[in-house]
């Protein structure tokens, strides 16, 4: 596909520098990653960078700073997706059951 299309190759380079950036704890590349991105004439790709660029303090900071929402955001998406599961199909008491960790007695 990358021999196919120059605009499927720029898009993959591009995320992949991304990730790149993502993944390491320095955000100096960003900015240069973003000029390039607006530069490519790939609207989808000039959003993305416009819309991080918005919002650029608070990339730079899921970049460099160790602290995550992961956990809480992940207990959230839990329990609503056992809302929507058991939405009108079940008692509060069976949703009560499900939502709360088991008790082990041995």
């Amino acid at each position: 596909m990358k021999a196919g299309s120059p605009s499927f190759a720029t898009m993959r380079s591009l995320a992949m520098r991304f990730q790149g950036i993502l993944r390491g704890d320095q955000s100096a590349p960003l900015d240069a990653w973003i000029d390039l991105a607006i530069e490519t004439g790939i609207p989808p790709i000039m959003r993305f960078a416009r819309t991080l660029h918005r919002d650029i303090e608070a990339v730079r900071n899921a970049i460099e700073l160790p602290w995550s929402n992961g956990q809480a955001e992940g207990q959230v998406n839990r329990l609503k997706t056992l809302k929507r599961a058991m939405y009108g199909r079940a008692g509060p008491e069976l949703l009560r059951a499900r939502m709360l960790p088991l008790r082990h007695t041995d």
